[in-house]
């Protein structure tokens, strides 16, 4: 049996320019100036400009010519109606054309460099093979990967080419084609492993005594060569440790991803714009934020005399709908871009003071243990917001530009009780590894012990674990000759 009863909630729900407010926090610099334009197009009623307080002073230098009406004559054409009309229009009111039959018709060419597989593929073609052997060749191109290498077993190949593209082969054969892709430039393309890729570009240069042993290596000790069992190799080619390093410089020159060498889906070099500067003035530090890019907003003027005018007249009550929400909205979006901006100077502030030390010195061990609640609780926001300010902004300061997430450390008690950031303690583990002896490395096990003996008593584990998050290698695979 169904029934109607009434009942009161409590719920906590945000509201749209809460969250609008949020989304603004989590873009930096770089993409706010992107998203106000964005905004503009969307919102008729936002436009670049000073606000009514700012946009009076200037109106009152104005001749007089222009007393009369201040708008401008974008502004005077603009119609409530256009916003209002029915989408369905037909396609020949939206069309012009004013060019004539006679007309030259110029076009830009679009420049278009060619990919990693055509390169390939035209060398290719240049060879005097069959066209069996052609199609075969062009479906080994077109399983490498990105770095050159063949990671598919031939004999999966031979099943794909019979039921995908109607090609009876063999295994055998398959690998004689291979050997014709692999003798293609650059060198090491094709290679199934990158044991095979080395031996590639070596077998590719004048036969040298330096060359053969390096060759010799990776046929023969290649297991040792990647685990820096040098000793080993010493030992079984019956050399000494000066002549092995000479092969080893030759195996280092060589790429590993042959591939990369010819990729025109190269990374783009952006530069990074900082949202925040803090400049260091006789020991006094000063804070601003980076606005150079960003517009001055207001409402726009039209819309509001066209709300004024419906008002009076109380007529089309869906034109006045329109212009009002319309309106709210560019008020809305110009409240939160201000809001946002003193968001973030207020946690910036409240990270510049409690890091004074560093940004003072702009020495790292000076760094001390933050974390997202600690600057929550000195601003009186929630955790959530600090972690949407500290996402992908940069500050910069006079000794450099940093990810101002990279500023917040756990915390670690020295012997003397004192509680210090765990960035210190990386600093010093980076340190102690970049003035170690590469011929004999340190161990987790001394990098501990020197560490104690600064006064960090931190476990073997512990180091192990920073030492990874630093992007360190262990002892054994740091050792040169």
């Amino acid at each position: 049996m169904l029934k109607q009863t009434l009942q009161q909630k409590l719920l906590q729900k945000l509201s749209p320019q809460q969250i609008q407010l949020m989304k603004l926090l989590q873009v930096p610099t770089t993409d706010l100036e992107q998203r106000i334009k964005q905004e503009i197009e969307e919102n008729p009623a936002l436009e670049e400009g000073l606000s009514d307080e700012d946009q009076e002073f200037e109106d009152s230098t104005l001749a007089e010519d222009y007393e009369d009406d201040t708008r401008t004559e974008a502004e005077k054409e603009i119609d409530i109606n256009d916003y209002l009309q029915d989408d369905d229009i037909p396609t020949y009111k939206t069309q012009a054309n004013n060019y004539s039959a006679d007309d030259d018709d110029y076009k830009v060419p679009i420049a278009q460099g060619t990919s990693f597989y055509e390169r390939i593929q035209n060398q290719l073609h240049l060879r005097p093979i069959s066209e069996k052997e052609q199609k075969l060749a062009d479906y080994i191109i077109g399983n490498l990967d990105d770095d050159g290498y063949l990671r598919r077993d031939l004999l999966a190949m031979v099943d794909d080419m019979a039921f995908s593209a109607n090609v009876d082969t063999s295994e055998e054969e398959l690998e004689e084609v291979l050997q014709i892709v692999q003798d293609l430039d650059p060198a090491g393309i094709g290679a199934r492993d990158l044991q095979e890729c080395l031996i590639i570009q070596l077998e590719r240069k004048d036969p040298s005594d330096k060359v053969l042993l390096a060759l010799a290596v990776l046929e023969h000790y290649f297991d040792a060569f990647t685990k820096k069992h040098y000793k080993k190799i010493v030992e079984g080619l019956g050399i000494d440790e000066k002549t092995l390093k000479e092969a080893l410089d030759e195996i280092l020159k060589l790429n590993p991803r042959p591939g990369n060498s010819m990729q025109d889906s190269s990374k783009i070099n952006q530069a990074i714009i900082p949202d925040f500067f803090i400049r260091n003035t006789d020991d006094v530090l000063e804070l601003t934020l980076h606005g150079r890019n960003v517009p001055e907003l207001r409402v726009s003027r039209s819309f509001k005399e066209m709300l004024q005018t419906y008002a009076e007249t109380k007529k089309n009550k869906d034109a006045t709908q329109f212009v009002k929400q319309k309106i709210d909205g560019a008020k809305w979006f110009i409240d939160a871009i201000k809001q946002r901006n003193q968001t973030l100077l207020f946690t910036m502030e409240a990270i510049m003071k409690y890091q004074e030390a560093y940004f003072l010195t702009g020495d790292e061990t000076k760094l001390r243990p933050m974390i997202l609640k600690d600057i929550a609780d000195i601003v009186h926001l929630d955790i959530s917001t600090i972690s949407r300010v500290a996402n992908s902004k940069y500050v910069q300061t006079d000794f450099g530009t940093f990810l101002l997430k990279s500023f917040f450390s756990e915390s670690l008690t020295n012997d003397s009780g004192e509680e210090v950031s765990t960035r210190e303690v990386k600093k010093i583990l980076q340190d102690c590894v970049d003035n170690e002896d590469k011929r004999k490395p340190l161990t987790d096990e001394k990098l501990m012990d020197v560490l104690k003996e600064k006064g960090y008593a931190i476990a073997r584990r512990t180091v192990a674990k920073y030492r990874e998050q630093l992007g360190i290698s262990v002892a054994r695979m740091r050792k040169e000759l």
